[in-house]
């Protein structure tokens, strides 16, 4: 196997540190070889995130996948993997907890989707149930008022339009950082659109024109909303959603 010479992080195990940077399909077949097994996998729109543990060393690896290759392996804790924590794992002893006070076996959310946030149990249970609430679908009900559910729905519906991507449109909003309306500017003057999507929060990332037409790329980090328009005359003729990968390469 050819591994590209990849500097590997800190946080990365030894055991697999010679893994940044191989191809996805060989890199898993290594992980496999020794010991690990998948537990589970999330896409994060371009990129995929992949949780493996290993039984005999007690490791639970956070393997994130861009373009086909390995980016990055973190040790992460026993509690992403599904296991209860081991001595001095103080996040997994708390999502434990988290889920027992929702009366579920074990939790919905990894540590990708609370940003690696610490939460104490509490905030970790109100935070589970937002996730759930967002990636099931279910109405907003945040009657505690609590910051921790609205992050947890706002990754809820993030993880479900990230699931869903194969369906026609990226829409996706939650929590506070609502979805963007943008289909009232198709028709409108392409200035007064531009002025009317930097107001709702967007900035532009492209700006081309090939003949009479011009392209315009737009995207809202809050909603992770990345919209192409296509303009004619000085009028907008149309505007759609597109992967938000558009707005990142």
């Amino acid at each position: 196997m050819v591994i590209a010479p990849v500097a590997a992080v800190a946080k990365t195990p030894g055991s697999v540190r010679d893994l940044v940077g191989a191809k996805g399909s060989s890199g898993n077949d290594q992980l496999e070889f020794r010991g690990f097994h998948l537990i589970s996998g999330h896409a994060d729109h371009d990129r995929k995130i992949n949780y493996w543990w290993n039984g005999n060393t007690k490791e639970c690896i956070k393997v994130v996948t861009y373009d086909g290759d390995f980016q990055s392996i973190d040790q992460t804790t026993n509690a992403d993997c599904n296991q209860k924590g081991g001595s001095g794992d103080k996040t997994a002893a708390i999502a434990v907890g988290a889920a027992a006070l929702l009366g579920i076996a074990a939790l919905a959310s990894k540590s990708h989707h609370r940003g690696d946030k610490d939460y104490d149990e509490r905030g970790m249970s109100e935070f589970e149930r937002g996730h759930r609430d967002g990636l099931y679908g279910q109405a907003y009900h945040n009657y505690n008022r609590s910051d921790s559910y609205s992050s947890g729905y706002d990754s809820g519906v993030r993880e479900r339009s990230n699931q869903t991507s194969y369906r026609s449109g990226y829409n996706y909003g939650g929590g506070y950082s609502a979805y963007a309306e943008f289909n009232d500017l198709q028709g409108q003057d392409r200035k007064y659109a531009v002025s009317q999507l930097l107001s709702r929060g967007f900035v532009m990332r492209d700006n081309k024109i090939n003949g009479d037409t011009r392209y315009m790329t737009f995207w809202r980090e809050a909603s992770q909303q990345c919209i192409v328009t296509n303009s004619s005359g000085g009028t907008i003729y149309s505007i759609e959603s597109v992967s938000p990968r558009t707005c990142r390469d």
